[in-house]
């Protein structure tokens, strides 16, 4: 392959769409995503449902962040620097620059976690692996916990060293080879090299 025609596909790469995680400031989650809802670039934080009690005795539904810290937009690489600029976002996650997510990592999150109890879970990368079967999460695969005496789907991003677990049903699950891994990206460096500089941030 010639330098111009590598140079071609390098920069036809870079004007499709991925999925890419965004590392954020601590408590920035929301924030970015209002930014990034004004700037018209598509992106995805999923939260869970936590149940808290105030001083005065009130309790209240918060909605958190699934993963701390971390929010998915969907841009050609191209508009990286769009991204940077958002108040809030320190860096693009990847070993050696921006690298782009599993498109199923993405999908089964947006279209399986909605209406599942979900939580975040420590990470994990060892253990006995299932792949769930049927139902709105057909397809993803994880490690089987008991948590509360519950039965739970850990599932982990590797790239992001996060996990969360989702409430599952026995009858939906099965066996998978302990090679079998739906997330399929090793664990990654957060921090960018310095060739990549980080987005200024500030509190909104």
């Amino acid at each position: 392959m010639s330098k111009i025609h590598a140079k071609f596909v390098s920069e036809l790469g870079e004007c499709v769409a991925h999925w890419y995680a965004v590392y954020t400031a601590p408590r920035h989650e929301k924030k970015v995503a209002a930014y990034l809802d004004a700037r018209e670039i598509e992106h995805y934080v999923p939260l869970y449902s936590l149940a808290r009690r105030w001083k005065d005795g009130s309790r209240v539904t918060l909605h958190e962040p699934l993963f701390p810290n971390y929010v998915f937009v969907h841009i050609p690489l191209l508009h990286r620097v769009q991204v940077l600029n958002v108040p809030g976002v320190l860096w693009i996650v990847g070993s050696r620059g921006p690298e782009p997510l599993a498109e199923d990592e993405i999908e089964i999150l947006r279209s399986g976690l909605h209406g599942c109890r979900c939580e975040p879970h420590p990470f994990l990368n060892v253990g006995e692996r299932v792949r769930v079967c049927r139902g709105p999460l057909c397809g993803a695969v994880g490690i089987v916990a008991r948590i509360k005496s519950e039965l739970r789907l850990v599932i982990t991003m590797e790239m992001l060293m996060r996990s969360v677990a989702v409430e599952v049903d026995a009858a939906d699950l099965e066996p998978v080879r302990p090679e079998a891994n739906l997330f399929r990206k090793g664990p990654a460096a957060l921090r960018p090299p310095e060739t990549y500089a980080a987005g200024s941030w500030a509190e909104g």
